[in-house]
């Protein structure tokens, strides 16, 4: 028996990269998974690979964004399967290259939109079905790039640091009910959003760099992100709430220095 089983979740940006993973390990771990994408190829293949490893799943092909959406994406899962113990609001963009000097207000609010409203939603909604079964777990994607500068760009970083803020406040605003809300801060993971870093490394004779920068000397996998949205979603985590855990290596575990030398 998995550590899932029996559990029903809803994984949003579940196309690709962490989601996906995510997806394939709930499934793995005995949950039936709602799993959620505006690409629709994408979120069909994920349900396919579950379904081929034998697990249960079902693709939506949905805006994780949209306030009336994901009520509906909520609503469907508890009328469907019966109840909702888990959501993880994974889906996020990384939104426009520019300095903060460069940058104009429209830049942010795609950003702002997908990555910090669209937890808020997962929380607003998944909560009121939780509060009524008196359980369950909530998961957002926040990102090392909100807990410190140096790791995305400006838009992008700040709404990380929102989602940070977020479960934190919800966690305190539902207090006593038995729903935990936790994020996790993803360190260089090889997904499609990172895929112009990696390439470029590897075109250039350099993968050996990429993350040079924290203490294993590497980048991260999806499946290593799912590994912690597969615990925090358990009840191996039942006494964990309003957290922000960084996967990033060790990466954040340090202020700036040069490799090398101790100050």
């Amino acid at each position: 028996m998995g550590r899932l089983s029996g559990k029903r979740a809803i994984i949003t940006g579940a196309g690709s990269g962490i989601g996906r993973a995510s997806a394939l390990r709930f499934a793995e771990e005995g949950a039936r998974v709602l799993a959620v994408d505006l690409a629709e190829a994408g979120v069909n293949e994920t349900v396919a690979e579950i379904a081929r490893a034998g697990g249960q799943a079902e693709a939506v092909a949905a805006d994780a964004a949209d306030d009336a959406t994901v009520a509906a994406l909520v609503a469907k899962c508890v009328k469907d399967w019966g109840g909702l113990e888990a959501i993880y609001a994974n889906a996020g963009i990384s939104g426009a290259p520019k300095t903060i000097l460069e940058l104009e207000v429209d830049d942010w609010w795609p950003v702002l939109r997908v990555n910090l409203i669209g937890p808020f939603l997962a929380i607003k909604h998944a909560g009121r079905a939780m509060l009524a079964a008196g359980r369950g777990s909530i998961l957002c994607t926040a990102s090392v790039a909100g807990l410190r500068s140096g790791a995305g760009g400006t838009p992008y970083s700040a709404s990380k640091a929102g989602v940070v803020s977020l479960v934190q406040t919800a966690a305190y605003q539902l207090a006593g009910t038995g729903v935990r809300v936790n994020a996790i801060c993803p360190g260089l993971i090889e997904t499609g959003m990172t895929k112009p870093i990696y390439d470029g490394a590897r075109a250039a004779g350099k993968e050996d760099r990429i993350g040079q920068l924290n203490p294993l000397k590497r980048g991260g996998q999806p499946r290593e992100i799912a590994a912690m949205a597969a615990f925090l979603a358990s009840d191996d985590a039942s006494y964990v709430n309003g957290q922000a855990y960084a996967v990033d290596g060790g990466l954040s575990a340090s202020h700036p220095y040069v490799p090398g030398k101790l100050a």
